[in-house]
């Protein structure tokens, strides 16, 4: 089932579903006749997609809200803070081609910084789901959930099979090991699969574990990889400062734990666009070369 057929499968069952756009129909394009008025695209306007989603809330609705990832979190960041953050209304916030997925699109279409943002803001989680099979997983949970959420959408296949459900705050440990422990979420999951295989291949033992959810953090999957593991890995598609590298740091720190770790992050600057595998090829994270990285760490 795919993300715009679980919204469709809610709407039916639900008449509180609304779902919006910001003129970003992609992943919904063949909603409109199913919802009808349901239905709202505000146009380019993502400060009044947030302030009618605010108000659509606070009369009992549960909307979801959609635009590019970059325009929804910077040009309506305001709006987020203070119509949906602060009196936590249950508003999901999608933001479509974050991270490496905007590929071919300039530093100004490139939410990097995302993460950071959203988290800072108490109320509001964050899920980064690494295919669109566990998209559509989310979304069944998040929907209706009384809490604001900013979702990074992604339709790409599943790199793996998944073994545990959706849950929030839950990570998902997909293998087990004690020489490295490969921290990542969204799309990424993919390159650490394939830098899984090849570090297996020289003898070295991978617990890779798909953080889901940023925020809520599993903190319980986080410390036991710092404890257990020769080095953790933070991989993801964000500047280093203030994503998954942060998030380690300041549990280590609030737990008290020393952890050897390497992070793997876009560090202070923007990535050159190109199409999708070339821009993974240029920055450094296809799979054989994430595996490098860890090797040298290792030694």
């Amino acid at each position: 089932m795919t993300y715009e057929d679980v919204l469709k499968e809610i709407s039916q069952t639900s008449d509180k579903l609304v779902v919006m756009t910001a003129e970003n129909r992609a992943a919904i394009r063949n909603l409109p006749p199913h919802l009808g008025k349901r239905f709202i695209d505000v146009g380019i306007s993502e400060q009044t997609l947030i302030g009618m989603a605010a108000g659509l809330a606070l009369r009992g609705r549960y909307p979801i809200a959609h635009a590019l990832a970059t325009f929804l979190v910077f040009r309506a960041y305001e709006f987020i803070r203070d119509d949906v953050a602060i009196p936590n209304l249950p508003v999901k916030m999608v933001g479509g081609v974050p991270g490496f997925l905007s590929d071919a699109n300039g530093p100004t279409h490139q939410a990097i910084e995302d993460v950071a943002l959203m988290r800072t803001l108490p109320n509001v989680m964050v899920f980064c789901p690494s295919d669109a099979e566990e998209l559509a997983e989310g979304i069944k949970v998040l929907a209706e959930y009384p809490a604001p959420c900013y979702i990074r959408h992604n339709p790409h296949p599943a790199p793996m099979r998944h073994i545990a459900p959706f849950e929030i705050g839950k990570a998902e440990t997909l293998s087990d090991g004690n020489d490295v422990a490969i921290l990542v979420y969204g799309f990424l999951l993919r390159e650490a699969v394939k830098a899984k295989e090849i570090l297996e291949a020289q003898g070295k033992s991978v617990r890779l574990v798909n953080i889901r959810m940023p925020k809520p953090i599993d903190e319980d999957a986080v410390l036991k990889a710092a404890r257990e593991c020769k080095l953790v890995v933070t991989l993801e598609d964000h500047f280093l400062t203030g994503g998954l590298y942060s998030i380690v740091a300041e549990l280590c720190l609030k737990h008290k734990a020393v952890a050897n770790v390497l992070p793997i992050a876009l560090e202070h600057k923007w990535f050159k666009p190109a199409l999708l595998d070339r821009v993974l090829e240029y920055e450094g994270f296809t799979g054989k070369q994430i595996a490098e990285k860890i090797l040298k760490a290792l030694e």
